[in-house]
């Protein structure tokens, strides 16, 4: 895989695809940065990022993890002494879940988002921004949406200014980072920084088939036993020929594929016998033709994936 299509695959966007190409070709060590809230246990939703993030280091980009203390606080993930011991559990968690120790830089918010100069520029930004844009941009991550708070308001503000101020290429989220990265490409030359290429990963279904939310508990997360991992797996949606909002044949694609230059889906002989695939489209065209079944796709995807999570499981009891 060519360097491109190694740092664009499971991508839903590319903002904007020529820059992203003159980047790699100017650049043997860009720069990219994702920003955590840190908020408990590392959940697949999570775990999308980081996985791209695993992409772009082999694609030899240096990467720089915001674990963003302060932008929890804000947005109400509990007191600061709790969400910095979360973000201490987070970081073991992404090292032992396959980020290289050697190209990742860890920074705390807190490090730098009291620097007077810092400050200064989040003024800056802040005369450059109406408040309906900045509420706007934190439609999808916000915890309050009826009656939103000021902290709120602060968060777009401050993170686009973190995307300057640690001198990044690339900025990398989920979609729903979006209106916030949009802001920070079209308002940071304003105020004196370069405008980010952004990507931005597809948000992972939960495994009812709707949308992750920490009221239904749909995820699974790296602290879940194997026994857990299974058991959700087989009560999870996993509609027969349906790819779209498919939460089995996505942790294939995301979070499975990506790990492994072959996958064996075994089946009795009766039924067809195994199948191996090297590639996800392979999978994808079985599955949506019935020649792969649900319960095969489910009793595969239990193993692979309790594989792939188990260095970060066993890091969180040391």
């Amino acid at each position: 895989m060519d360097r491109y299509s190694l740092v664009t695959r499971n991508t839903e966007e590319i903002v904007v695809e020529d820059e992203l190409k003159e980047l790699l070709k100017d650049e043997e060590q860009p720069v990219t940065y994702v920003g955590y809230e840190p908020s408990g246990a590392l959940h697949l939703g999570h775990l999308m990022t980081a996985n791209k993030l695993i992409d772009l280091q082999k694609a030899g980009f240096k990467v720089k993890v915001l674990l963003a203390d302060f932008h929890a606080y804000l947005n109400e993930k509990g007191s600061l002494p709790d969400i910095k011991e979360t973000a201490e559990m987070n970081k073991k968690c992404f090292l032992a879940y396959g980020l290289d120790p050697d190209k990742t830089e860890f920074i705390f918010g807190s490090e730098y988002q009291l620097d007077e100069e810092y400050t200064k520029k989040v003024y800056e930004l802040s005369l450059q921004v109406t408040l309906n844009r900045a509420t706007r941009s934190m439609d999808e991550i916000s915890r309050r949406h009826e009656n939103p708070i000021m902290g709120q308001m602060l968060y777009p503000i401050m993170q686009a200014i973190d995307i300057g101020w640690l001198d990044v290429d690339v900025a990398m989220g989920g979609t729903d980072q979006r209106k916030i990265h949009m802001l920070a490409r079209e308002k940071l030359p304003k105020v004196g920084y370069n405008s980010p290429i952004c990507i931005h990963t597809p948000i992972l279904t939960g495994l009812d088939g709707e949308k992750m939310s920490s009221s239904k508990d749909n995820w699974i997360d790296i602290s879940d036993t194997p026994e857990k991992v299974e058991e959700k797996i087989m009560d999870a949606y996993c509609p027969e020929k349906q790819l779209e909002n498919n939460p089995i044949t996505e942790i294939m694609k995301y979070h499975v594929m990506p790990r492994y230059e072959e996958i064996t889906i075994e089946r009795p002989e009766k039924f067809g016998g195994n199948l191996t695939y090297t590639q996800y489209k392979e999978l994808a065209k079985d599955y949506k033709t019935g020649e792969l079944h649900p319960l095969d796709l489910k009793n595969t995807a239990k193993e692979y994936l309790n594989e792939v999570l188990e260095p970060a499981r066993k890091k969180l009891k040391t």
